[in-house]
């Protein structure tokens, strides 16, 4: 078994649950040990540190000093947004030593130190692939997903900045392909691999959003994928949950769903899908998966699911007076 601290991220506790589901079942057949991080705290996404620099990095900091006082030197962690913060504190203390001083003396208001550069900071795929290997993933396949045809969204925060030199390529990269292909599925050329689903302008920029997550279901329609497959809650949700209002923007149909690779992976190695999270997203994966012969489970009273469980704030629009106000209310 390889033994990693664990930075799950505030997104594994709600809209991406399926992730962690998926990633927590497959983690023991593939050697994969995931020892997490006691009092971790949020990241702060993607907003915080265009807001106050310091107190944004000592947040993220924060979960490397609690992480370094673990012994273990590899911080795994499978969500982009956070495996993005974590390494840009991290690279950032150390090119800036006056911010790092800074960062630290916030730390130390809590009893805690980091030293910059002591920590290996890695995303989920980086380890599947680099780690575990592709060899010994295609050995663990019982159920290859023949048949399914998958375009592979990468998103945008992974392979840029590359701190480390991890990636294959920054606008081109290969892993989730490679990944993919390992468990049998036929991965369609989908050139919005590396591409930005929008973040959080669903609620500052709607009409950019939706264009944006527009091209992205329209490229994957247009390469004849059944399925979007992605490392990265943030575009998982926006893709999954905003899809409807999207389609409402220009007068679209288009039902393309997204899921995490960790859930495929699931299903090749043999998982059924009630133990991986399928049935609890926004967009159904009934069809697609029915072209491999997986069914998967109906949503019930007692299934969580995103539209339930998980209220999407509305995204904010103007009305006919110009003044900026939420959907509903100019529904209304």
């Amino acid at each position: 078994m390889s033994a990693y601290t664990f930075y799950p991220g505030c997104a594994m506790e709600s809209n991406a649950k399926a992730y962690y589901t998926s990633l927590m079942a497959v983690a023991k057949p593939l050697g994969i040990n995931l020892e997490e991080i006691e009092d971790w705290n949020c990241c702060g996404a993607t907003e915080y540190v265009g807001m106050n620099l310091i107190p944004a990095y000592s947040l993220i900091a924060r979960n490397l000093a609690l992480a370094a006082k673990m012994g273990n030197k590899t911080v795994l962690s499978p969500c982009s947004a956070c495996y993005l913060n974590l390494a840009k504190a991290d690279h950032y203390m150390t090119e800036r030593p006056a911010l790092g001083e800074k960062v630290n003396e916030a730390l130390a208001a809590g009893g805690l130190h980091y030293q910059p550069g002591s920590l290996d900071i890695r995303h989920l795929l980086d380890v599947l692939i680099n780690d575990i290997g592709l060899d010994n993933l295609k050995a663990k396949v019982v159920r290859p997903l023949k048949g399914l045809r998958v375009a592979p969204y990468m998103g945008c925060m992974v392979p840029r900045p590359d701190y480390n030199n991890r990636w294959s390529d920054a606008e081109h990269p290969v892993e989730l392909v490679e990944v993919l292909q390992a468990i049998g599925a036929e991965v369609v050329d989908f050139p919005g691999a590396a591409t930005c689903c929008g973040g959080h302008m669903t609620q500052i920029g709607p009409e950019t959003a939706f264009e944006l997550i527009r091209r992205l279901i329209s490229s994957a329609e247009r390469s004849q994928a059944d399925i979007m497959v992605t490392v990265c809650p943030m575009c998982q949700v926006n893709v999954d949950a905003y899809q409807g209002e999207t389609n409402r923007h220009f007068g679209t149909n288009y039902q393309m769903p997204i899921v995490f690779f960790t859930q495929l992976v699931g299903l090749a190695l043999g998982f059924p899908p009630d133990k991986l999270g399928f049935g609890t997203e926004i967009t159904s994966t009934e069809k697609a998966l029915a072209r491999i012969g997986v069914d998967i489970p109906k949503p019930t009273e007692d299934t969580p699911h995103k539209q339930a469980g998980l209220p999407m704030p509305s995204c904010l629009r103007k009305n006919a007076k110009g003044k900026v106000q939420h959907a509903e209310k100019e529904a209304a």
